[in-house]
């Protein structure tokens, strides 16, 4: 009977390590993956982000549903401007919510971005807004984008 036990035993920890060890390759295979291939696909995703749109706001939520303060006011000065602007909703994008920030060189939410060029966050683009500078901003790149299609 112990000789029984013992058998048992050592299959049962032969079959354990092996998972084990079959565990760590997968782990291992993953951590590479996300550290090389997914960190360069969310850049190039940034980047083709800003790249392709003219004026692009990342956020926290949607201009009609923020879900932040912050995202709200900015959002509110973007569309008191009168002109069309992407977003980014950054609670659905963990990837680019962990990532930008690296990108750009600036930690906080909101970003504005216009024609490629960083603007600032939520205290920038409201005292933009207040000088009307925000306004003369996008009415100049509405302008550009329009003469472009012409």
């Amino acid at each position: 009977m112990l000789i029984i036990f013992a058998l048992y035993l050592s299959k049962l920890i032969g079959f354990m390590l092996r998972f084990i060890h079959q565990i760590l390759i997968n782990a291992r295979d993953l951590a590479t993956s996300l550290s090389i291939g997914k960190f360069m696909s969310v850049v190039e995703t940034i980047k083709e982000q800003i790249e392709s749109n003219d004026i692009l706001l990342y956020m926290k939520g949607t201009p009609r549903f923020p879900q932040c303060g912050f995202s709200s006011r900015a959002s509110e000065a973007i569309m008191s401007c009168d002109a069309r602007f992407a977003f980014v909703n950054i609670l659905e994008s963990p990837e680019i919510r962990a990532e930008l920030p690296k990108y750009a060189n600036w930690p906080t939410f909101p970003q504005l971005w216009i024609k490629g060029e960083l603007i600032g966050g939520c205290d920038i683009i409201a005292e933009m807004a207040a000088s009307g500078e925000l306004k003369e901003l996008i009415d100049s790149v509405a302008v550009n984008a329009d003469s472009a299609e012409s």
